[in-house]
């Protein structure tokens, strides 16, 4: 593995820009994201849920990102880290397929039940070198619920997310402060306040930013002020893929080849990502001309 999530986010925080954790599903997507990473020399993070691991088998998918970073990321480091585990089957599978991070997300939960599964998956990880990232504070998903949503009590609480660092040895933290998943209505404006107050009470803990494939170069600018050290991004990484699939095969398609098709969504991925690492990296000038 070439390079550690956790390494890859206190760089970013210490540094004052912020990283990109993608998520995949399959070899292509991949490429796609790590072959970014090594156009621009930047760190990055790929990232898989359980439902992928489902999708692919957790050992297979693993073996093919771990393959993919080691093979094809040369010397820029580039993390592999479990996203949404709701379980510690999930955080177990995950290890097994070789990530070098993992997310639990208790956000649903109750704020004690949800300490208390998070210091169970630190103790579990840590004694195998993998380090943890929690989520407090409920980031809404795109048609799993109402539009209308009280940003107020589902919002990170500042306090809870100290007690929650402080009880459990948590690696980092997932916030929100008015963010969604999906291109779901977010909150008129972020709650900057609250983000500040979060940074303030937890300095040493890198703060993930989840839903934010819709946000622009303003608020990514904004929240890096603030604290955040990463963006994940999924649902324009799918989108990215699946559009020039579609493009491709709904217009007369007149190829047998699969590799043409997915090879073309590779390189969307890959366009994708680069726009997302420059924004993030606060890079927007710097662009290798090779592909």
């Amino acid at each position: 593995m070439r390079g550690k999530t956790i390494d890859i986010l206190k760089q970013a925080m210490e540094e004052g820009y912020a990283v990109g954790a993608f998520n995949t599903s399959n070899l292509e997507i991949t490429q796609g994201i790590v072959h970014a990473a090594h156009k621009l020399e930047r760190p990055c993070i790929v990232q898989m849920t359980s439902n992928a691991m489902k999708y692919a088998g957790s050992n297979v998918l693993g073996d093919v990102v771990r393959s993919v970073i080691e093979n094809d990321s040369d010397s820029v480091p580039v993390g592999f880290h479990l996203d949404h585990g709701k379980s510690l089957d999930h955080v177990m599978d995950a290890i097994e397929a070789g990530v070098d991070s993992v997310m639990i997300d208790g956000s649903s939960l109750r704020f004690k039940e949800n300490l208390e599964i998070t210091k169970r998956i630190v103790e579990y990880s840590h004694e195998r070198e993998v380090t943890v990232q929690a989520e407090l504070g409920r980031v809404p998903y795109l048609g799993r619920e109402d539009q209308e949503i009280n940003w107020d009590e589902v919002m990170t609480n500042p306090e809870e997310a100290k007690k929650l660092v402080d009880e459990t040895g948590i690696d980092a933290l997932a916030v929100g402060i008015g963010n969604a998943h999906g291109f779901f209505r977010e909150r008129e404006v972020p709650d900057w306040d609250r983000l500040e107050k979060i940074k303030a009470l937890i300095p040493q803990t890198p703060l993930i930013m989840h839903g934010a494939s819709d946000w622009t170069d303003d608020r990514v600018v904004q929240a890096i002020e603030r604290g955040i050290c990463c963006f994940n991004i999924d649902t324009d990484i799918r989108v990215a893929f699946i559009t020039k699939i579609c493009n491709i095969t709904n217009s007369k398609c007149d190829t047998t080849d699969p590799r043409k098709v997915l090879g073309a969504a590779r390189k969307n991925v890959k366009n994708k990502v680069v726009e997302k690492i420059k924004m993030f990296a606060n890079q927007t000038k710097t662009e290798k001309t090779s592909e």
